[in-house]
């Protein structure tokens, strides 16, 4: 992962001071590409442990077309809490009672999950996130939406993949212009393309805004799994993930944590093994999944910007 590596290192000494929607103001710079071989080894980053679990149920939530967080909070996975949280607090005017990552935020953060947990009525009101990455995947809306149309956009490359693998359109696209405002983040991973050669498919992923700390090791697992998965699912080969990104930054409250992912050397990457049993997309399930051989450096913590 030193493509990672390097990327963190030339931001820190290239990247503008920017401010950003957040603000909490960031290094960044604009284009950059990295490349991984799927057969050199699974790309989950070792100079930290990353949250494999997250990824992997995330990815099958995003295959089930879903938009509420019970999925996954109900599977331990809290990585999209922070954006139906703030605003279950702001429309119930309580975000100036409960500050930011306060302790108070915090604690009233763990009874808003357990909630999303325990109350459906609650769970369905404020844990959905709106027409997000699973909606735009498997219910596009188009003019037909009023006759009950949608387009399964994954169903539609699985098919493309399979019956006219030299086509030059095998994308999927999450970035659905009349649904931005009812996101409650508009998708940063919001293009990718797959293409087949030899045998194997490969993916490229174009991401407008990427955090480069937090969210970019997770992408990068994240992406190259769908990839592997999709591959099984059409009979071929794993062949490379090409991660391609716009705004790549680094948050100002960042900088002591890259200085200390920095400090540390790179290990050798993991195998991902995948139960050669599945080969529909939408069948996969946790227990598929099996990682071997991953020997990170401990996790770093980091707040995350919203």
């Amino acid at each position: 992962m030193k493509q990672y590596l390097d990327l963190l290192s030339h931001i820190m000494e290239n990247g503008a001071n920017k401010n950003d929607r957040t603000g909490v103001g960031t290094k960044s710079v604009f284009g950059y590409q990295m490349r991984f071989d799927l057969a050199e080894g699974f790309p989950l980053l070792t100079t930290k442990k990353v949250f494999l679990k997250g990824v992997i149920h995330e990815l099958i939530w995003f295959l089930k077309g879903d938009s509420n967080i019970k999925y996954l909070v109900d599977n331990g996975v809290n990585i999209w809490n922070d954006w139906p949280f703030q605003k279950y607090l702001n429309e119930n005017n309580l975000a100036k009672k409960f500050p930011k990552y306060s302790t108070e935020w915090q604690e009233k953060m763990k009874e808003f999950v357990e909630k999303i947990k325990t109350d459906k009525s609650f769970a369905n009101k404020w844990g959905d996130l709106g027409p997000v990455y699973g909606v735009q995947w498997r219910k596009w809306k188009t003019w037909k939406t009023a006759d009950g149309h949608f387009v399964d956009q994954v169903q539609e490359v699985i098919d493309t993949i399979r019956h006219n693998p030299d086509s030059r359109r095998i994308i999927l696209s999450a970035w659905n212009v009349g649904d931005i405002d009812k996101m409650a983040l508009p998708p940063c991973h919001l293009l990718f393309q797959f293409y087949v050669a030899d045998g194997k498919l490969s993916c490229q992923l174009y991401q407008r805004s990427a955090d480069t700390l937090l969210g970019v090791p997770f992408n990068i697992a994240s992406y190259a799994l769908l990839t592997m998965m999709i591959a099984q699912s059409c009979g071929l080969k794993p062949g490379e993930f090409v991660h391609t990104i716009g705004d790549a930054h680094i948050y100002n409250f960042h900088f002591a944590q890259v200085k200390e992912q920095l400090s540390r050397q790179p290990r050798k990457l993991p195998t991902m093994k995948i139960n050669p049993e599945v080969v529909n997309i939408f069948k996969f399930e946790y227990s598929d999944f099996t990682l071997e051989d991953y020997n990170p450096h401990p996790p770093i913590k980091a707040p995350i910007a919203l």
